[in-house]
């Protein structure tokens, strides 16, 4: 009888251990390139937000007459911009590939899943 309670119960635990956050139930590495992937991806679109409005802006006050605008040197702070913004990705993505083989696989797939869900 004690035998037949103990399977049940071994059963019912089994069937009850399935999470409702499956996040939880991948590598660690899985998660913290997911999570920096998220990051970047709304910490992107959040500065893109930003530059626009500012830019927005900006050319309203010049339309105004209030000042004006060297297109040359809004076009080198823009790329220089870019090239930071791509200086950051690489590094992240390198720092996440120098993991052991197959957690920095783990963390690269983490990341381009947190890019795509951000």
């Amino acid at each position: 009888m004690n035998d037949e309670l103990a399977m049940n119960t071994t059963n019912a635990n089994t069937a009850g251990d399935q999470s409702a956050f499956p996040f939880l139930e991948m590598g660690t590495n899985f998660v913290i390139g997911l999570a920096v992937g998220y990051f970047l991806k709304k910490f992107f679109k959040f500065l893109l937000l930003i530059l626009g409005l500012g830019l927005v802006i900006l050319f309203v006050l010049e339309s105004q007459g209030y000042f004006h605008v060297n297109d040359g040197t809004l076009q080198s702070g823009v790329s220089t911009g870019i090239d930071s913004f791509q200086h950051l990705v690489t590094m992240v993505k390198d720092r996440l590939s120098s993991m052991k083989l197959s957690s920095g696989a783990s963390a690269i797939a983490g990341f381009f899943a947190g890019l795509k869900l951000g």
